[in-house]
C-alpha cells in the first residue's frame, strides 16, 4: 500500500467485511463474541489506514514526499486522544 488508491481500496475491503460480519451474525452463522472479536481487529486496521492517509496528506501539504509516510503501530494509533 504505497498510494492513496490502494489504501482506499483496502479501507473499502475492510468496510465490506464489517458488513458481511453483521449479516452473518444476523443470520446466526457466527456468535456475537466472534463478531466483536473480528470487528475489533477491523476497526484497529481501519484506524491505522485513516492515519496513514492523514500522514500522506500532511506530507504532501508541507512539500514532503507522501510515499515516505508509514503505517503506525496499533498501540500508537489506538492511543490517540479524541
Amino acid at each position: 500500500m504505497t498510494d492513496e488508491p490502494s489504501v482506499h481500496q483496502h479501507i473499502n475491503d475492510l468496510v465490506a467485511e464489517e458488513h458481511t460480519l453483521r449479516e452473518r451474525l444476523a443470520q446466526g452463522e457466527i456468535t456475537a463474541d466472534e463478531e466483536h472479536a473480528r470487528l475489533k481487529v477491523l476497526e484497529t486496521e481501519l484506524d491505522r489506514l485513516w492515519d496513514l492517509l492523514r500522514q500522506r496528506q500532511a506530507r504532501s501539504e508541507f512539500g514532503q514526499d507522501p510515499s515516505e509516510a508509514a503505517p503506525r503501530s496499533d498501540a500508537t494509533v489506538e492511543g490517540y486522544l479524541q
